[in-house]
């Protein structure tokens, strides 16, 4: 079974987070960068890595996601600045 991630996007002025999941991250976020898809990452420019994480199953990086998206703004983003205070792009 190959790995899984979970990732949070987010736009320039960081005021929306998107929390998504893969097999393969990099093609995935430049999906999004292309805006390959639309959507809501689309729609509103979420094109920053803000976190990712590495999980050994897709099954386990979908219940990630699920965990993830059930928590406020709040929590994810002492989530993000615990692994990425600046909120750089990671990828």
């Amino acid at each position: 079974m190959e790995r899984g991630y979970v990732y949070m996007l987010t736009n320039t002025y960081h005021t929306v987070l998107y929390t998504g999941v893969t097999s393969n991250l990099q093609k995935r976020i430049a999906e999004h960068r292309n805006k390959s898809f639309g959507g809501f990452s689309a729609r509103y420019n979420l094109n920053i890595v803000v976190y990712f994480e590495e999980l050994p199953n897709i099954v386990a990086a979908i219940e990630r996601e699920k965990q993830i998206k059930r928590l406020s703004r709040h929590r994810k983003e002492l989530i993000i600045n615990r692994v990425n205070p600046s909120w750089e792009n990671l990828l």
